[in-house]
């Protein structure tokens, strides 16, 4: 398998799971806001934001590699993350 199609393939198996665990995060912390464990739910929702944030950059990484790969870029190029906490910014 050719290294840039590697690497999209390996990000996109960490999205399912970014969005797996968003999945449950939420609906813990729905549960908890129901049974008025305002704590838990405060906790629950911070940990949702950082697997949301986590699953952006993989996005941006994704969008690089993916545009990269038609393109004939160059597989030994490496994407960096974006850790600066901002958004990745998205083509229109």
């Amino acid at each position: 398998m050719e290294e840039g199609v590697k690497d999209a393939a390996l990000i996109a198996a960490a999205q399912r799971v970014e969005h797996y665990e968003m999945a449950g995060y939420g609906c813990v912390r729905t549960y908890a806001t129901l049974l008025g464990d305002t704590k838990a739910a405060r906790l629950l929702q911070q940990t949702l934001e950082e697997e949301k944030e986590a699953d952006q950059v993989l996005g941006g990484i994704a969008e690089q590699i993916n545009v990269a790969i038609p393109q004939g870029g160059n597989q030994n190029a490496k994407v960096t993350a974006n850790t600066s906490g901002r958004k990745p910014k998205r083509a229109a």
